[in-house]
Parts: C-alpha cells; sequence; structure tokens
C-alpha cells in the first residue's frame, strides 16, 4: 500500500513559480511571434491589392487630442509609432529591470555570455552596413537597422522546432535579445532625438523626479506612476527626444519588491511584475501587430529586382543575415576560449550558429528605427524591403540549420 505524499514532497514534485513563469513567457512570446508574421503578411497583402488605398488613408487618418492648451495631432501611423510603441518599450524597460534585478542580468556568469554577444551583435552588422553605405550621408542615417533582434519572432521559430530546442538556447536567446534592447534604448536616445526644448525636457525631469521620490517613499501603488507615465510622455513627445524613451523611464521607476502573496500556487508579484504580467498580452497580441500592419505594407508593384541589391537594403540584409551570427558566435566562442563563459546545457557550436543566424530577425525594432532614420518614402520603402528580406531569409535559413542539428528529444526532458 503506497503512502500518500508529504506536503514537502508534493512542493518538490510542483513546478517552481520561476519554472512557470518562464514557460508562460515563451509560450506567449512564441505566439506573438507567429501573430507578427501574420500581421505583417496582412499589410504586404493590403498594400498590394485593391485595398492600397484604404491602407494609406489608415496610416493618414489625422487623430487630434485637445485638452485646454494642449493639443496632440497627429495621423495614425505617428500615434502607434510615438504613443502605443511608448507602452512597448515600457514593457522592455520592466523586462529589463526584472532581469538585472531577480534575473538572467543579476549575476556575472549569466550576464557575461549575452552581454558580450549582445554587443558583438550590434557592433558588426552596423560596421557591415556603414562599409556599404559610407558614400550616401542619407543612407547612413539608419545604421542602427541590422542592429535589432526581434525576441518575439524569434521565439516564434523556435517554437516551430518543439521539444528540439533546449531551455539553455531560449534563456540566451531572450537574454541576448533583452540586451539588444537595451542597446537600441540608448542608440534612439543618442542619435535619433532632434530639436530638444529645454522647457519640456525640464517638465519632464520633474516627472520623473516625482516618480523617484515615489520611490524613495516606498510608494507601491501603480497610479502614482502611470499618470506621471503619461504627463511625462507628452512632455518627452514635445521636448525632441524621441516619445517612446518615456516608456522606458516610465518602467525604470515602478518598484519592484519582493511582496508575497498569502496563496502558494498564485505567482508571486511585485508592482512591476503584477504591470509586466498585464501588459504583456496586450502588446503581444495587439500593440506590437498593429504596429507590423501599419509599418510593414510596402507596395512591390514600382520596386525591380535591382532595388534589393542596393547598397541601403543590402547593407541591412548583410547586417542582419550575416553580421548578427558573426559577431554572436565569435563572441561566444571568445567566451567559451578565454574560460570566461560556457555555452548552455545542450548548445555545441551548430546550436550556437543556429541561434545567431535567429538573432538576424530584425523586423520589430529595426522597422521601428528605419521610421526614425528615414523620412523620404524612396529610402524607408528600401529599409523596409531589406528588412522583410533579411528577416524572411534568417527565419528559414535558422530554422533549417536548427531543425539539422539539434537532435530530436522527447518532450518534458528539460
Amino acid at each position: 500500500m503506497t503512502s500518500s505524499p508529504t506536503p514537502a514532497h508534493q512542493a518538490r514534485l510542483r513546478p517552481s513559480r520561476a519554472l512557470r513563469g518562464l514557460v508562460e513567457f515563451f509560450r506567449l512570446e512564441a505566439a506573438a511571434g507567429i501573430t507578427l508574421i501574420v500581421a505583417a503578411v496582412l499589410a504586404l497583402i493590403a498594400a498590394n491589392s485593391p485595398f492600397a488605398g484604404l491602407y494609406s488613408a489608415f496610416q493618414d487618418m489625422p487623430v487630434q487630442i485637445r485638452i485646454g492648451a494642449l493639443d496632440l495631432a497627429k495621423p495614425a501611423l505617428l500615434w502607434i509609432n510615438d504613443g502605443l510603441m511608448a507602452i512597448f518599450f515600457l514593457l522592455v524597460a520592466l523586462e529589463i529591470k526584472r532581469e538585472a534585478l531577480t534575473g538572467q542580468l543579476a549575476g556575472r556568469e549569466q550576464l557575461v555570455m549575452p552581454l558580450v554577444c549582445a554587443a558583438a551583435g550590434v557592433a558588426v552588422p552596423a560596421l557591415l552596413f556603414i562599409a556599404l553605405n559610407h558614400d550616401d550621408g542619407a543612407a547612413m542615417r539608419g545604421w542602427a537597422v541590422p542592429t535589432a533582434t526581434d525576441i518575439a519572432f524569434a521565439l516564434g521559430v523556435l517554437a516551430l522546432l518543439g521539444s528540439r530546442v533546449p531551455v539553455g538556447m531560449k534563456l540566451l536567446l531572450s537574454t541576448i535579445a533583452v540586451v539588444d534592447d537595451l542597446i537600441a534604448i540608448v542608440i534612439i536616445a543618442l542619435f535619433y532625438s532632434h530639436g530638444m526644448s529645454l522647457v519640456a525636457l525640464g517638465l519632464a525631469a520633474v516627472a520623473l523626479a516625482a516618480m523617484w521620490v515615489l520611490n524613495r517613499l516606498h510608494v507601491t501603488r501603480l497610479a502614482p506612476y502611470l499618470l506621471l507615465g503619461v504627463v511625462l510622455w507628452v512632455c518627452v513627445l514635445k521636448s525632441g527626444v524621441h516619445a517612446t524613451l518615456a516608456g522606458v523611464a516610465t518602467g525604470l521607476m515602478i518598484p519592484h519588491v519582493d511582496r508575497r502573496n498569502a496563496v502558494p500556487d498564485e505567482i508571486e508579484h511585485s508592482p512591476l511584475e503584477y504591470l509586466e504580467h498585464a501588459l504583456h498580452p496586450w502588446v503581444a497580441y495587439a500593440i506590437l501587430p498593429l504596429f507590423a500592419f501599419a509599418n510593414a505594407g510596402l507596395a512591390l508593384g514600382g520596386i525591380d529586382a535591382g532595388a534589393m541589391l542596393s547598397a541601403l537594403p543590402m547593407g541591412i540584409v548583410l547586417g542582419l543575415v550575416i553580421g548578427k551570427p558573426v559577431g554572436i558566435v565569435a563572441a561566444a566562442v571568445a567566451m567559451r576560449a578565454l574560460g570566461w563563459a560556457k555555452f548552455p546545457a545542450g548548445m555545441d557550436l551548430r546550436a550556437m550558429l543556429g541561434l545567431g543566424v535567429l538573432c538576424g530577425i530584425g523586423f520589430t525594432m529595426s522597422l521601428f528605427i528605419a521610421s526614425l532614420a528615414y523620412h523620404q518614402p524612396a529610402q524607408y520603402d528600401g529599409a523596409v524591403l531589406g528588412i522583410l528580406g533579411a528577416s524572411l531569409l534568417a527565419a528559414v535559413i535558422g530554422f533549417a540549420w536548427l531543425r539539422a542539428v539539434l537532435p530530436a528529444r522527447a518532450a518534458g526532458t528539460d
């Protein structure tokens, strides 16, 4: 006769809250990647169909918000890129802060490999783009376009490989993408701001200081931070600094404290984790697909075959498809050779190469940087052509390579 398991034994059998949260994160990101693909395909169909006029009218539709002397009037495309994407960057900042305090970026051992790989994965693509476009000053504004990685898209491709993918590979990919996003935020702040208003920046500093004071007073209610975040967004929008950086600043000011729930099986949430958990589905299934639909609609009718071979799109393609894996794999091999870091469990050099190729899926962040860099339609269309082509190539090559080199395994072996 078998005895009933003790509470302690049941606790050991139950997956940890961290593991359950990790599984939920990967499922959500993978599904979000598939949703992004669908949105981009729909945009291409809309832009190359009898509905092209409606698609352009949607992008240019005027939207105005007026409260007293405050008047914000922008076309729908800019509301999506400046407004809704600020929420995306808020979520990115929340993830970065959580990872830095209690996650994969909290310790040196976990941080060395993704930090160095991400830095190399930004530098090499940028250098390749510059090598091809250094004679064209206008094209050079987009040097940062091929430096980004779209974590949702990349994890969506990994999801198609099922149980072949070791958890260590998913963790490394997601951590590289988080560091990559942090670098992209710095790049946007330094290189894609213009015509700054000192008055608006001063008001933004006051709002940011108020959030810092709330932190020092140990205020954990989200409402004051979010209200100040809206004020900060308006001030940053009017300052000349790109408005999405207000989302970053707000996210970094949300407190992350260890508040344990009374019910053991519920996820433990600090205010930061609560907001991150609440925003994630909205960003994954609404904001990012809407962004992709609004920005990926490239009219292919006027593009000849030679357009893809021009310096601007080729710089993006080479940067993402060649530069990303070369930078990431070279950095990872150097880290291992120096004894500073090891490959994750279940990964060899061939698997690392496949991961590097998948990091060449730039998509969301690349499209976003392109929208900041290029204001001439011809240049922007060339950038979109390069981004879509590179992301498709990276996804197909990465999937095929990893399917060939990763051994089939029974589900749950990790």
